[in-house]
């Protein structure tokens, strides 16, 4: 349980479920050797959205969206352990698609979703936290959310 000793360690909080929306899909689908992660949003730790909403570049500033990327990696590693039980069974992170709800300007997404990509490295470490990734801008998110992100990693059986 090395993942969540660090989490704890830093004071995070997982959040308690992901938000209670009726979805046709799960939130983590596991096949094989892997688990893929549908996209997620920035909750506190109650499973409620964040507070802050919008778009980067207008009501939200970058250091929201990044902060917003991190809460959106501790929604994710919820998911995960409720699906895997131990996050210790995450030996890869493989792939991330970071989605930033943001104003036709502003073309910094990438330093966005650097706030998952810090916190996951942070946790994991270079071999086991590093993942291919894209950032883009969105004309819109769901609930207004200013990030969503969905990943893909390897995991023992």
């Amino acid at each position: 349980m090395r993942i969540e000793a660090k989490l704890q360690e830093l004071g995070l909080i997982l959040p308690e479920r992901p938000l209670s929306v009726q979805l046709p899909f799960p939130w983590v689908r596991v096949r094989g050797k892997r688990a893929f992660i549908s996209g997620h949003g920035p909750q506190m730790p109650d499973g409620s959205l964040t507070k802050t909403l919008g778009k980067v570049g207008a009501e939200v500033s970058l250091e929201e969206g990044q902060e917003a990327a991190r809460l959106v990696a501790l929604a994710m590693l919820g998911s995960l352990k409720r699906e895997l039980g131990d996050l210790d069974r995450v030996t890869a992170w493989l792939r991330v698609f970071g989605m930033v709800n943001s104003t036709p300007d502003f073309t910094r997404q990438p330093e966005v979703i650097n706030g998952f990509s810090h916190l996951i490295l942070s946790l994991y470490g270079e071999q086991e936290g590093a993942h291919a990734r894209s950032a883009v801008g969105m004309a819109a998110l769901p609930f207004n959310i200013p990030v969503e992100i969905e990943a893909e990693v390897e995991i023992d059986s």
